[in-house]
């Protein structure tokens, strides 16, 4: 059966969210209206894979104009091992570099071993210099 990536569009946040919760370790921090308003800060940018109508994976992106950011890269459990992660980043890279974007980064749990070693395999190097702070509001 045949998989097609395409843009992310709000309609399709249900159907994002329910993957979310289908595979450990994602936060599902991101609201409706926060993810409507990263779409349509970045069009184009974050994606869906789909298999006839159902969404089997998703990447939100975007960018501050100088850096780009990877967010909730996931895929279910029965789809993987099919290279879907890899064209869902690749395409993601592609569309920043278009927009001028030379660098791109992605957070990953420190318990998380599968996606340390996802971003490993795609060459990606971990940044051990630099700590992460957040707060809330």
């Amino acid at each position: 059966m045949s998989i097609e990536l395409s843009a992310m569009s709000v309609l399709d946040y249900d159907q994002v969210q329910a993957l979310w919760s289908r595979c450990e370790g994602l936060s599902q921090g991101d609201t409706h209206s926060q993810v409507e308003q990263l779409l349509q800060c970045h069009p184009g940018l974050s994606l869906v894979a789909r298999r006839q109508e159902e969404v089997v994976a998703a990447i939100l992106a975007g960018h501050d104009g100088r850096r780009g950011y990877l967010y909730h890269l996931a895929v279910d459990p029965t789809c993987r091992q099919q290279g879907l992660a890899r064209q869902l980043v690749d395409r993601c890279l592609e569309q920043l570099v278009a927009v001028g974007i030379p660098r791109c980064s992605v957070f990953v749990y420190q318990e998380n071993e599968g996606a340390s070693e996802f971003w490993n395999a795609l060459g990606w190097r971990q940044r051990s210099e630099l700590k992460v702070f957040a707060v809330d509001l």
